[in-house]
């Protein structure tokens, strides 16, 4: 596996133990151990993006590196160099 689809796969899993979280929580608002996981996956999953973005590029259009239309600037996947 790539390094960069490894890298999506951890910002990916991060961001889904926040929403796993966040519906815990819906249910369960005073649990005090899900509030500081939830804080704590949160922190990483920002901080895996951030990692992701500056080496690979935008996630997605939600980036808060980038405008809407930045991706068409970017190498597409078969310009990119070692494809």
């Amino acid at each position: 596996m790539k390094d960069e689809q490894l890298m999506r796969k951890r910002v990916y899993a991060a961001r889904f133990a926040c929403w796993e979280l966040h519906l815990f929580l819906d249910t369960h608002p005073n649990n005090k151990d899900a509030i500081r996981k939830l804080e704590e996956y949160t922190a990483k999953a920002d901080r895996l993006k951030k990692e992701y973005e500056e080496k690979y590029g935008p996630l997605g259009d939600s980036s808060q590196e980038t405008t809407r239309w930045a991706w068409v600037s970017d190498p597409w996947p078969w310009e990119k160099e070692g494809n």
